[in-house]
């Protein structure tokens, strides 16, 4: 005689139903939400429990478990699984917040020579530590079980982010300045696109310095990559230092035109020798506008006197202490540290300085106007 079932009969609405149906049918949810439903929706239709278990090669007792879940919790709890019990927790949360505190901890602060955690240094300082701390769970605590508490608690000890210290009182004056200048030169050059304006009234060049440019010489040629052999150049690791350059630069935000000169350093001579040639550069009627940082030969006894023998023809425009950031120009610094400079080998420090000289050649044979557009929508600058 066959088994008959006591239980309630299971309905289902339509919108049960047809959420039931795109899970029978689906090809990427988990196997055992697809089985669910399959059984759930077999059950409704009238079939018995051992003929839904053979039909879908289960056991009739967990065909009969899927559908009182079904009645007694509703439909998300047959689809999943109750919880459990399980085994108590060996670590609490206590000793889970120690842990914490002593990521968030520099090692060198607790004695160590590092700087920054590593996983096995502090798994180590953790079981070293915690029965004297007060939580003997963590005696054999593992690697693995550390960083899951890190990561749950989204706390990464072993890496640096970097920020920049607002260390101007005035940040927010000097930026808002800087960004009107951003608006002013894109208006501008859209009036020049346009046709409406034949040159700029005011020419704005984004001007800073890129110190330090190491002239570096190999020990032995290069070799270069070999078909089916050596993929990529083969250098030798050592290398020869010839000194360094200090690049002056001036990008023009209107052509994207560079103006530059290369020295051994930054001094106010240089940076007067860079005014000079800007002043060589552009008609004697236009008005130069310049994005400066906060250098000393920026604003020197030598450089004044040199705006003076120049009156209304430069305008210094600074950007906040520490804020450099918001000079254009040091896109155009990073995307010469990654292209042309990337690598570079010279046989003196001459052929380094050539070099630059060529590559802002090639540069303005072939501008390209940088623009500001980092949140300008979402600063107040009005």
């Amino acid at each position: 005689m066959p088994f008959v079932t006591k239980r309630q009969p299971l309905s289902l609405s339509a919108t049960d139903r047809q959420l039931l149906e795109e899970l029978r049918r689906s090809r990427s949810e988990e196997k055992r939400r697809v089985l669910h439903a399959a059984i759930l929706l077999d059950c409704a239709s009238g079939m018995s429990d051992s003929a839904i278990g053979v039909a879908h090669n289960v056991n009739r007792h967990t065909v009969a478990l899927c559908v009182r879940k079904c009645l007694q919790f509703g439909l998300e709890a047959a689809l999943g699984e109750l919880p459990r019990p399980g085994k108590s927790r060996r670590i609490l949360d206590d000793a889970i917040t120690w842990v914490l505190h002593c990521a968030c901890q520099k090692p060198k602060d607790l004695g160590y020579s590092y700087e920054l955690w590593t996983y096995a240094l502090l798994q180590r300082h953790v079981r070293e530590n915690c029965i004297t701390a007060g939580h003997p769970s963590l005696i054999e605590l593992s690697r693995s079980k550390l960083h899951r508490i890190l990561t749950k608690n989204e706390v990464r000890p072993h890496k640096i982010r970097y920020y920049v210290e607002r260390r101007d009182p005035e940040f927010e004056r000097k930026m808002v300045e800087v960004l009107h200048v951003y608006k002013e030169v894109e208006v501008v050059n859209a009036g020049l696109v346009e046709g409406r304006l034949k040159e700029p009234p005011t020419v704005t060049i984004s001007c800073d310095e890129k110190p330090g440019i190491q002239a570096l010489a190999t020990t032995t040629p290069d070799r270069p990559p070999v078909p089916n052999q050596y993929p990529s150049h083969l250098r030798d690791y050592e290398y020869i230092r010839l000194g360094t350059v200090s690049l002056l630069a001036g990008l023009d935000l209107h052509t994207g035109r560079v103006t530059e000169i290369v020295r051994d350093h930054h001094a106010s001579a240089d940076f007067i020798a860079l005014l000079g040639k800007l002043d060589a550069d552009y008609p004697a009627h236009t008005r130069i506008r310049l994005l400066l940082d906060n250098h000393s030969a920026h604003i020197s006894k030598e450089t004044r006197a040199y705006l003076s023998l120049h009156p209304l023809r430069f305008e210094f425009v600074f950007t906040p202490k520490h804020g450099s950031w918001l000079n254009i120009v040091e896109t155009m610094f990073s995307k010469m540290a990654r292209t042309m400079l990337r690598g570079i080998r010279v046989a003196s420090k001459q052929e380094l300085i050539e070099r630059i000289h060529l590559y802002f050649a090639e540069v303005n044979a072939d501008p390209v106007i940088f623009r500001w557009k980092y949140k300008m929508d979402q600063i107040d600058i009005g």
